[in-house]
């Protein structure tokens, strides 16, 4: 299911923040959408974070370095969060910036 345009998506004062990269389309699998409604969250709550460079408490430093490499040699990028009911997404940028998609770890 394709969620928002490719856009990036206003902060909540209105202003856009800083985005490190484009999205690409924006997809969101039937169990992450799930997770977000018993959350009450959004997609766009986890996308901001995820294109300003928040990757999430979720990710080892480890990953955190991966993901930084990733983003300046262009290579895939993904973030985990979790909702506000313990629930982890996932989103994922591709290497060519031109998708990313909200899963659950499980549906990868």
């Amino acid at each position: 299911m394709q969620a928002n345009s490719s856009t990036t998506p206003p902060a909540p004062n209105g202003r856009v923040k800083f985005a490190r990269f484009s999205l690409g389309q924006t997809f969101i699998t039937p169990g992450a959408q799930e997770a977000l409604q018993i959350a009450g969250q959004t997609e766009l709550e986890f996308l901001r974070r995820h294109m300003s460079g928040d990757r999430g408490s979720e990710l080892s430093e480890e990953d955190v370095q991966e993901n930084e490499l990733s983003l300046r040699k262009g290579f895939r990028l993904l973030s985990a969060y979790q909702t506000c009911k313990g629930q982890t997404v996932w989103l994922i940028t591709e290497a060519d910036r031109s998708a990313t998609t909200i899963l659950l770890p499980e549906e990868y």
